[in-house]
């Protein structure tokens, strides 16, 4: 065990010191810093400290933000050698370095440094740099610093610090996520510079390449869109002989901006403060989409993220193995629909794709200096060479980029580049060829034109048929024309023989507006078929509106629909099957309960929150489900889920984010305060049935207490009381207790009362929402929420006695003025 130098302060005087709270400017070998002392930059912003992260009882030496009252810590010092005691002290020692020690006077952490100064001292800089360096130089340049942090980094990156390589040192800054909110220690997810001809951006998991940026081409990197000019921050890309890395720079010096990596969900995200709303604001996330994920479509496939299927086969090439391509198993990629023809003169050539991100660079070959011509006689010359591209798309294009073997983690990118892909058949054949067709293309362009012409008069007519049939074929626009709906339509005959006529053994269950049943086509597909009841004179124009959305959404958490049929009075929508049925089935079910541990209701909270930040920002146009509730989420066999029921939902332009109606319709138990009471609905409306949803999958009990008595919870009321007493973990599902982390249920709880705050500008957005579960940043107290005492409904309150229980919450209202 290592002796204190004699300079070190007696343990009687340092116990002392450790009671009082101070800053300093410097550590120095005669003056440490004591645990209850702090080192504060010159300007005031950032502090170094000791800190207990959470429900954590370790101890941690760190830097974070001075004056931001949520406590952001950008730097660990001991990450992964945390104290158990709290006298501790951060000194210098006799050989210069900064070390931590214990109570018992073992070194906890040390700096490591080689070089040696006369005179050591510890500065913490204005940028949030923790550096050694002599007390004499005050120029603060890296050359004459002994140690710095920013070459040690944790999970943040600050404007200035380096992320990537000194080759001449063999120094690599790289980021590593935290393993939880409160352990900093090392995660699984670490992200840097992949050494190479071409360099790039990467996020490993473990060792496992995840995501990559695709290379730099002068101007950003051609697979994000974020580097690209914007108002808040300057890129720099730097590769020379003796360094590559990137670094940022912000161009306003009063904003507060940092890059962090997460260790779930989204892993590398940009954060902006909000002075005035007191919170961090995400600007930038990646992973972007599920695209970005690393190679997901296999060789030569490329990955489109707003269509259905996100994988196909770039042109000229077709599915490797048809049969699980057809299964969306994509991993075995695409290959040549015809084979190269390498060595044969004028048989190969190359097929322009617009709007790539750049393949892989693990095979590839640069120079700076050829043209794109150049480039492609040089890829002709090797039979191994695939594509070729531009290395430098500023001021016109210039230089080469050449790829061997297999082109893969292709996606079609806001970022992207042409990128030229070799092809059986030549382009440049194609073009000589053009002017002894130009007679015959002529024909052909004229007769097709004529043919064009009927087929459409001919549709308008069918089309306008169907309307005046059926009602319900074209949906009305603001400007009074029409737009027809996008479904396969599907006879009845057909959905009869699948449901085996509607059998009653077939049927799965009975909405607001019909029965579903389970059906099978003739190819075998299993299918659910929503039948709108003819009893009614209600649902026509939910049907319709259902129709028009399935149309238009895409989303791997939003249900998938495969048609529909409107003959005679059947109006009907085919779904996916949904084998394990709704999510209610399961949470208010004791037994079956039992099946959903809670990383498994952890990861469906997740889904469902992506489903609707995709509802409420990411599709074509802006919908509000105003329906979300436990039995409109089913799940598939992987237990994956999926929004439903759409009947409801509003469409609202790409700006408008909220509405009124006097027809207020939902369930009882969801609907936000202000929607129940005066038919405001917004997406925060949608937040407010996401808290209660959130609730109610943690607790496995319905918000469903609604009283007349004073006093008497609904189960809002119940977690805001458990909530207040500090107690929350009480609310706990007993089928989830052993399976649960208690410190992300608590969070979980918090993120629901967030949700469910009587005022919509309280509530946070669903973008917020998914950061908030799927990251450790410090959360904001909620509010007193909305309902907390009891439900509020018209009907409830003109009927119940004031001692009668009233419980409606399975209730779905269809029509009801608003007061």
């Amino acid at each position: 065990m290592a002796l204190l130098p004699a300079m070190f302060l007696s343990l009687n005087l340092l116990f002392f010191l450790s009671q009082i709270s101070h800053a300093t400017d410097t550590i120095s070998k005669s003056q440490p810093l004591l645990n209850g002392s702090t080192l504060v930059s010159k300007d005031g912003t950032f502090e170094l400290g000791f800190f207990t992260p959470g429900s954590s009882t370790n101890s941690y030496v760190g830097i974070w933000f001075k004056n931001i009252p949520v406590r952001t810590v950008v730097w660990v010092a001991n990450r992964d050698n945390p104290s158990k005691h709290k006298s501790n002290m951060l000194s210098l020692n006799k050989e210069g370095n900064l070390v931590l020690l214990s109570q018992n006077r073992s070194v906890v952490w040390s700096t490591n440094a080689t070089t040696m100064v006369l005179n050591p001292v510890v500065q913490l800089l204005d940028n949030g740099n923790l550096v050694i360096r002599d007390e004499k130089d005050n120029s603060n340049s890296e050359d004459s610093f002994v140690w710095q942090s920013f070459d040690h980094p944790c999970d943040t990156l600050l404007q200035g610090m380096k992320l990537g390589w000194n080759l001449k040192t063999g120094l690599n800054r790289y980021l590593r996520a935290w393993k939880s909110w409160d352990d900093p220690s090392s995660g699984d997810f670490t992200s840097g510079v992949k050494l190479g001809v071409n360099p790039e951006l990467v996020i490993w998991k473990g060792s496992v390449e995840y995501y990559r940026s695709g290379p730099w081409n002068g101007i950003f990197s051609s697979g994000v869109f974020g580097f690209s000019p914007n108002p808040l921050f300057d890129y720099k890309h730097v590769q020379n002989e003796d360094e590559v890395y990137v670094r940022y720079t912000l161009k306003n010096s009063s904003v507060i901006s940092i890059i962090v990596l997460n260790q779930t969900l989204y892993l590398r995200q940009r954060i902006t403060w909000i002075p005035h709303t007191r919170t961090w604001s995400v600007y930038q996330s990646l992973p972007q989409d599920s695209c970005d994920v690393y190679n997901v479509c296999g060789a030569y496939g490329s990955c489109v993220i707003n269509a259905s299927p996100v994988c196909a086969c770039l042109e000229g090439f077709k599915p490797k193995s048809p049969q699980d391509w057809n299964q969306m198993d994509w991993t075995q990629g695409c290959v040549h629909s015809e084979p190269l023809s390498c060595g044969v003169k004028n048989r190969d050539g190359f097929r322009k794709i617009a709007g790539m991100k750049m393949p892989d660079t693990s095979h590839s070959w640069i120079n700076q200096s050829m043209t794109l011509e150049d480039c492609r006689v040089k890829c002709l010359e090797n039979c191994s060479c695939t594509a070729y591209a531009n290395l430098d798309t500023s001021g016109g294009g210039s230089g080469c980029s050449i790829w061997f073997g297999d082109l893969v983690d292709l996606r079609v990118s806001e970022s992207g580049q042409d990128l030229y892909v070799r092809m059986a058949t030549s382009d440049t054949d194609a073009k000589n060829n053009k002017h002894s067709k130009k007679l015959v293309s002529l024909v052909s362009i004229t007769v097709s034109l004529v043919l064009l012409v009927l087929l459409a008069l001919s549709y308008i007519f069918m089309t306008r048929k169907k309307c005046k049939e059926n009602g319900i074929w074209t949906k009305e626009k603001d400007d009074g024309g029409q737009e027809n709906l996008e479904l396969p339509f599907f006879d009845l005959a057909t959905i009869s023989n699948a449901t085996n006529n509607f059998s009653i053994d077939n049927k799965l269950g009975e909405g607001g507006f019909g029965p579903v049943y389970k059906g099978t086509m003739l190819d075998g597909q299993e299918i659910a078929v929503k039948r709108l009841s003819r009893s009614s004179g209600q649902g026509s124009k939910e049907f319709k509106n259902e129709v028009i959305l399935c149309a238009k959404l895409q989303h791997r958490n939003l249900v998938k629909v495969l048609g529909c049929c409107i003959e005679a009075e059947e109006k009907m929508l085919l779904y996916e099957y949904m084998p394990n049925r709704s999510l209610d089935s399961f949470i208010f079910d004791s037994e079956r309960g039992k099946l959903l541990d809670w990383p498994m209701r952890f990861n469906i909270l997740s889904a469902i929150a992506r489903g609707l930040l995709y509802l409420h920002q990411d599709s074509r146009l802006r919908v509000i489900h105003r329906d979300l509730k436990a039995s409109n989420i089913l799940l598939d066999d992987n237990m994956n889920p999926k929004i439903s029921d759409f009947g409801l939902a509003k469409m609202c332009g790409g700006d408008q984010v909220e509405g009124n109606t006097n027809r207020i319709v939902g369930t009882y138990g969801y609907m936000a305060p202000e929607y129940a009471l005066d038919g405001l609905f917004s997406t925060k409306s949608d937040v407010f049935s996401f808290g209660v949803l959130l609730l109610e999958t943690v607790t496995g009990k319905k918000n469903r207490a609604i009283t007349c008595e004073e006093n008497s919870d609904n189960l809002i009321g119940h977690a805001w009381r458990m909530w207040k007493k500090g107690i929350p973990e009480q609310v706990l599902d007993a089928n989830i207790v052993d399976s649960s982390n208690i410190s992300e249920v608590v969070r979980c709880i918090q993120i629901g009362l967030l949700c469910l705050q009587h005022h919509p500008e309280d509530r946070p957005n669903m973008t917020s929402v998914t950061v908030m579960l799927s990251s450790d940043s410090v959360l904001s107290l909620p509010k007193v929420p909305g309902f907390l005492i009891k439900n509020i409904s018209i009907e409830a309150e003109q009927s119940c006695g004031r001692q009668e229980s009233c419980s409606i919450n399975d209730v779905t209202v269809s029509l009801l003025d608003a007061r």
